[in-house]
Parts: structure tokens; sequence; C-alpha cells
């Protein structure tokens, strides 16, 4: 009983960093988002140009080559970050190519008609987007992005080839002590799904509450 509660401390450990890799990611992947998806939307041909190269590029390329290029590959020019901060990085310029995915298609889900409804009303394009478009746009997104935090709260495990001490890392080392690998992987299974099923439930809610009547969007599937 001990060993298990010795363990479970450890993990717990764990899943807090990969809960701060989880939440720190997807918000520099939102910042970096919004502005690729406000490019590809409203820029001009070499601007939306730009923005679409960026993503798809990143969406091309393994996460993990990623991160081996940010923290391997990025000292050879002088430039060196810490294990973590180089997880969150890789994490968050992967999660913003999905996301600016997430957001162009949620703003252009608003119907046109209600855009021509603004401007005859005497709205500028500022006020258009941030009366009309923005507010229903945000509730469109919210069921991709909960898939997306799925996704990438999964990610954070490959964070471990970094050396991020992180919920999988913790399990190996009590692993390698106890020879245990069934149950303390089983461990790292069940908190995962925990966390999971308990943000995707309380994001359903949110999404009921929010939901526009005859509207869906669906977000990017990953490749």
């Amino acid at each position: 009983m001990h060993f298990l509660s010795s363990s479970i401390a450890v993990l717990l450990n764990g899943t807090w960093v990969t809960v701060e890799l989880t939440v720190t990611s997807l918000f520099l992947g939102t910042a970096v988002a919004v502005f690729v998806a406000l490019a590809e939307v409203y820029g001009n041909i070499w601007i939306k140009i730009a923005a679409t190269a960026y993503e798809r590029i990143i969406r091309s390329i393994p996460i993990l080559v990623i991160m081996f290029i940010i923290f391997f590959g990025f000292p050879i020019v002088g430039i060196r970050f810490d294990p973590f901060v180089a997880a969150i990085i890789s994490l968050g310029i992967r999660s913003s190519a999905y996301q600016s995915q997430i957001f162009r298609g949620s703003i252009l889900a608003v119907s046109k008609g209600q855009i021509l409804a603004a401007k005859s009303l005497g709205m500028n394009g500022r006020q258009t987007f941030l009366y009309i478009t923005l507010p229903q746009a945000l509730r469109f997104s919210i069921a991709p992005l909960t898939n997306e935090f799925t996704i990438v709260l999964k990610d954070t495990s490959i964070a471990y080839a970094l050396g991020v001490t992180e919920l999988l890392r913790e399990g190996t080392y009590i692993v390698s002590t106890t020879y245990e690998p069934l149950l303390i992987y089983s461990l790292c299974a069940a908190i995962y799904f925990v966390i999971t099923f308990g943000t995707n439930k309380f994001v359903s809610s949110m999404e009921r509450r929010f939901s526009i009547p005859g509207y869906e969007i669906r977000g990017v599937e990953r490749a």
C-alpha cells in the first residue's frame, strides 16, 4: 500500500508538469494561430501565401522533429532553450498550425448575410469583426478546441525525449525501480483519461450553453 501511495504521489507531480506543458503550449499556439487565421482570411495575397505556407509546413513535420530542431538544432546558431521551454515552444508551434484552421473555419462560418447586414447598418470592417464575426467565431471554435486540447495533452508525453519530467517520464522512473510496468503505466493511462474526460465534459457543457442553434463547425482532423 505504501508503494502504491508513494507511486501515485510521484505520478501526480509529473501530472502537474504535464498540465503546465499542455496549458502553456495551447496559449502559445492560440496567440500565433489567431494571427495566422486573420492573415489567411483578411490578408493580401502575399500575406495569405505566407500564412498558408507556415500552416501547411508545420502540419507536415512530426512533433518530435520540431522538438529536436528547437532543442538540438538552435544551439548551433547560439540559441539555447531549457528542455521544458523547448517542449512548450515545440508543442505551441505545432498546435498553432491546427488552431489556425479552427479559427479560420470559425470566422468563415459566420454567414455573409450577417456581414452585409452589419455594413448596411453603417458598421465599418473593424466594428463588424468585433461585434458580429468574433463573438460567433469564438462559439464555433469551442468544440474543435476541445479536441485540440486532448491532442496536445497526449503529445506532451513526447517531451520525455528532451528529458522533461512529465507524467510518462516519472512513470518510467518508477518502473525502473519497482519493475511494475503494467501497474504504473496503467496508472499513467488512467490519469490521462481522467484529465481528458473531465475536460471534455466541462467544455461540452460550455458548448451547449453558448451554442448557436442551427450552426455547426467541425475541427481540423490531425494528420
